[in-house]
């Protein structure tokens, strides 16, 4: 606790730094039930099961994922949650601690609680009451989303740059640069590939910037091997989703056609259909991360992440 006393810092969130950006708003889709982590998620969401920050505090998942978003300069966050989850993530960010637990709390501490309360006033909540895909998790928040531009990011995804720029910055770069929706990528075995969405595409700049020909929602390895496959990555290597997204409003102008028709893959409104929709009209680009992704939907990459995050 000493050692905590005397390095605790608030993380730096410099809006500021990036004045100008045309996206000010991320979304963050948190409302699934985490059935492969079931039991641990019956008890908590998944969104909020702790992770040790490299500064040695521990943090419910989902305060890591807002703060790689307003480290990158966005402004405003909404969650989206089911309605029964509702209270659990407003107390975290909305509530202060009891007056008797805030006397027990050492003075970074103390000082930390009201930072908290700072964060949660950037934020909002929007439920989403059937759970009926991640299509249909993010157009649960258009009306707030309005005609913007916005960056998406995975509920159950924490993030680590290898550089001095957030993850989710250097795609706000790029979107700025270039004007067109883009998603990270990262490079992946082709032992993994079944848990992630694919894209294939045509390098702009070989090795990091790439003009997207196709997404491909977690295909199996024979349809990978003849589709998917990009110049100058390795053998058995494939670009996968880093789960971090800029995307135009028009993709929720795609997802509705879907929900007021009733089109569904898989039984739900699915994303990967209208953002490849995008792709077709407006183009898509694709951006190799200077970084690491850690997913925590999983219970082995949960422990992963556990014992890595802390050391990146």
């Amino acid at each position: 606790m000493e050692i905590i006393e005397r390095d605790l810092k608030m993380p730096c969130l410099k809006l500021s730094q990036y004045a100008g950006t045309r996206v000010r708003k991320a979304l963050i889709p948190a409302a699934g039930f985490g059935t492969r982590l079931f039991p641990a998620s019956k008890a908590t969401k998944k969104e909020l099961f702790p992770i040790i920050d490299r500064d040695g505090i521990a943090k419910p998942a989902i305060l890591l994922i807002v703060e790689e978003a307003l480290n990158a300069g966005i402004e405003e966050v909404c969650i989206v949650v089911q309605s029964s989850d509702l209270e659990a993530f407003q107390s975290f960010f909305s509530v202060q601690v009891s007056i008797e637990n805030y006397n027990k709390l050492s003075r970074p501490f103390q000082e930390y609680s009201k930072w908290l309360l700072d964060v949660g006033r950037r934020v909002t909540f929007i439920t989403q009451d059937a759970q009926e895909g991640f299509g249909h998790a993010v157009y649960c928040a258009r009306e707030w989303i309005g005609d913007e531009p916005f960056l998406l990011m995975l509920g159950d995804h924490l993030y680590g740059s290898d550089t001095k720029v957030p993850c989710a910055r250097q795609l706000l770069e790029v979107y700025d640069r270039h004007g067109i929706s883009v998603l990270g990528l990262k490079k992946t075995s082709e032992a993994d590939i079944v848990n992630f969405g694919v894209v294939a595409g045509v390098w702009e700049e070989p090795g990091r910037l790439l003009s997207v020909s196709e997404f491909a929602e977690k295909p199996n390895l024979e349809y990978a091997r003849n589709n998917l496959r990009v110049e100058v990555l390795e053998e058995g290597e494939y670009l996968t989703v880093f789960g971090q997204y800029i995307v135009k409003p028009q993709l929720l102008d795609y997802l509705e056609e879907h929900i007021t028709n009733n089109v569904r893959e898989r039984g739900e409104f699915q994303l990967t259909s209208c953002l490849d929709r995008l792709r077709q009209e407006d183009g898509f680009l694709g951006y190799v991360v200077e970084g690491r992704r850690y997913d925590i939907g999983l219970p082995d990459s949960y422990l992963e992440t556990l014992n890595a995050f802390r050391r990146a």
